[in-house]
């Protein structure tokens, strides 16, 4: 009689599990976010390695859609310490990897005046580097003002409510 294998039922997976490793704080100021999105990241051996130890930064990147392809550009992925003879450059154009119709609807909604498409944080799903890249519009100054005294409000509230 041979030995029958159960498999465990797919919804029973548990959940991969996400690991912020830099976020863009100064995106979220400087533009009101629409539309978010999550999109794999092209990166080479030493690359990956660089994201693991958490050196990324974000704060000047920003994503172009170019002949059908999602490309983020200005990110900054430090070189790998102990890389071999070839390091890689770190300010260099990566390759994001996005459905057909998610690259088609961020080119349509760039189109429209005052979008950009800026990313709000790298992380690790699993085993895989994610990128959460979102459509924004330009906030003006007096909307940044708004923005602060929302968030010393917020904070006012909190601490006395602690208090009490």
């Amino acid at each position: 009689m041979a030995k029958q294998t159960v498999r465990p039922a797919l919804t029973t997976a548990k959940p991969l599990e996400e690991k912020t490793i830099s976020s863009n704080r100064q995106a979220r100021y400087e533009y009101e976010i629409m539309d978010r999105f999550e999109a794999g990241i092209v990166l080479t051996g030493s690359e990956i390695k660089s994201v693991r130890a958490g050196r990324v930064n974000l704060r000047e990147a920003y994503v172009r859609i170019e002949r059908g392809e999602a490309w983020l550009i200005g990110a900054h992925i430090s070189p790998y310490e102990h890389a071999g003879y070839t390091p890689q450059e770190p300010d260099r154009p990566r390759k994001l990897l996005l459905h057909n119709d998610e690259i088609t609807t961020l080119r349509v909604q760039t189109q429209t005046k005052g979008l950009t498409i800026v990313p709000l944080r790298l992380y690790l799903k699993g085993r895989r580097a994610k990128v959460e890249i979102a459509v924004g519009r330009g906030k003006k100054l007096y909307d940044k003002r708004a923005t602060l005294a929302e968030r010393d409000a917020r904070r006012d509230i909190e601490q006395r409510q602690r208090d009490y």
